[in-house]
């Protein structure tokens, strides 16, 4: 029997009231369930069913209207800003569907970002930013600026930039939604291949073809979530 893998999150009741004048939306609703190292966790269902709440929670975007949620061994409900913003900083990568990379800088300045934003010296930055982007295969193109890559290899830098901070805990948002076939198998190998080194991926998607690359599969319908057991049957129907 292998050991139990490592827990980087937890959601303890948790849910998400928002409340908009007399109306009450409840965009998540009481959920437990936790997220370890060395698993690629998909998270699957239609649009507006909670998804996107349930990664914002995960990545201390957002906090919990009720329940306890742990990430990293801190309980995110008692920390302040400036603690949630470190705690995002170090703990928590994002790879977003839009790639969100800026657009005056070249790739190698991307990726050294975070790295800045932590304070970390140039000479280091550069030397740390170069591995990663080494690490998805795109150290040949790191002086190219995000018009001049396709829409894969903007991919693979935003994927090296949520690296580059040695984060517990990967975040992507619909990563593969605005790539070719070729590219999504390429990304989703980087992002397997981060799990099996321990780290803990979660990935939002609405494309069946990621079910394959998947530890576990999370599905979220009506802002309810529960684990999907058998993952040869169509979730997305």
């Amino acid at each position: 029997m292998h050991p139990p893998k490592e827990e980087i999150a937890r959601l303890e009741g948790v849910n998400k009231i928002y409340r908009i004048g007399d109306n009450v939306i409840t965009a998540l609703e009481k959920t437990s369930v936790a997220f370890r190292k060395g698993e690629l966790c998909l998270i699957i269902g239609p649009s507006g069913s909670g998804k996107t709440t349930l990664l914002s929670l995960l990545g201390c975007v957002i906090y919990p209207t009720e329940g306890n949620l742990t990430v990293a061994g801190q309980e995110v409900t008692r920390l302040g800003s400036k603690e949630l913003a470190k705690l995002r900083l170090n703990t928590i990568g994002f790879v977003f569907q839009n790639f969100n990379l800026i657009a005056p800088l070249n790739a190698l300045d991307n990726v050294m970002m975070p790295l800045q934003l932590q304070g970390i010296k140039a000479s280091e930055a550069k030397r740390r930013a170069m591995q990663a982007l080494e690490l998805v295969g795109m150290a040949d193109r790191r002086r190219n600026l995000p018009k001049q890559l396709s829409g894969g290899q903007q991919q693979r830098v935003a994927i090296a930039r949520a690296l580059v901070t040695d984060p517990g805990l990967v975040l992507c948002d619909e990563p593969t939604a605005s790539l070719d076939a070729r590219s999504i198998g390429t990304v989703m190998k980087e992002l397997r291949s981060l799990s099996e080194e321990g780290k803990a991926v979660c990935v939002v998607t609405h494309d069946p073809r990621l079910v394959e690359y998947a530890d576990r599969v999370l599905r979220v319908d009506e802002g309810r979530v529960h684990e999907e057991t058998d993952l040869d049957q169509n979730f997305f129907h």
